[in-house]
């Protein structure tokens, strides 16, 4: 299962960078290695590969990844990179400005007799409160999977978009089939 929720907050975060990545493979293994503590077997489980790879890319021995090693790297280091500029463009969105969901999804309802739930895609753009980006971040930081994030997300959209404030206060909806998924804080 893709993680659309996870990847889309990981997009964003490099937004907000203001030094580039590195594209070097022992100074992409170097900043692991510091977001790690050192610990050669940590980089190493993180990249799906072994302790002695790790050793080779960092003494220069290995200099051109494989396609999926050079994955790894660009995605492992996309995560770590910068965190001061991270945590300080997330707790803006936490603290005051929230986020934008841009997302093409099925959803569906449970609601009262007389109304329609039949699941159906939609596009919606919805800006949630900072509340709901902070348990976002909050969840993700604290290791949730793309599915807990969705119920979040869900639970946003569900009070922001479909409830109104209010309105249609017994509707719950679903958010499944996400086709697109962005956000934007």
């Amino acid at each position: 299962m893709a993680e659309e929720i996870g990847d889309a907050l990981l997009r964003r975060d490099q937004a907000a960078f203001t030094q580039a990545l590195p594209t070097d493979p022992r100074k992409m293994m170097q900043e692991l290695m510091r977001a790690e503590k050192q610990d050669k077997a940590k980089v190493a489980a993180r990249l799906g590969t072994t302790k002695r790879t790790v050793e080779r890319y960092l003494s220069g021995k290995l200099k051109r990844p494989q396609h999926a090693m050079r994955d790894a790297l660009e995605r492992e280091v996309a995560k770590t990179w910068q965190p001061i500029v991270r945590r300080r463009a997330r707790r803006a969105a936490a603290a005051t400005g929230g986020i934008t969901v841009d997302t093409k999804a099925r959803f569906g309802y449970t609601a009262p007799v007389g109304t329609t739930d039949d699941p159906r895609e939609r596009q919606l753009t919805v800006h949630l409160p900072a509340a709901y980006a902070a348990r976002l971040f909050d969840a993700q930081d604290a290791g949730a999977s793309d599915e807990e994030l969705r119920e979040i997300v869900a639970e946003g959209l569900q009070e922001e978009y479909f409830k109104d404030g209010g309105r249609a206060h017994r509707l719950e909806v679903e958010f499944t089939d996400i086709t697109y998924f962005d956000v934007e804080f």
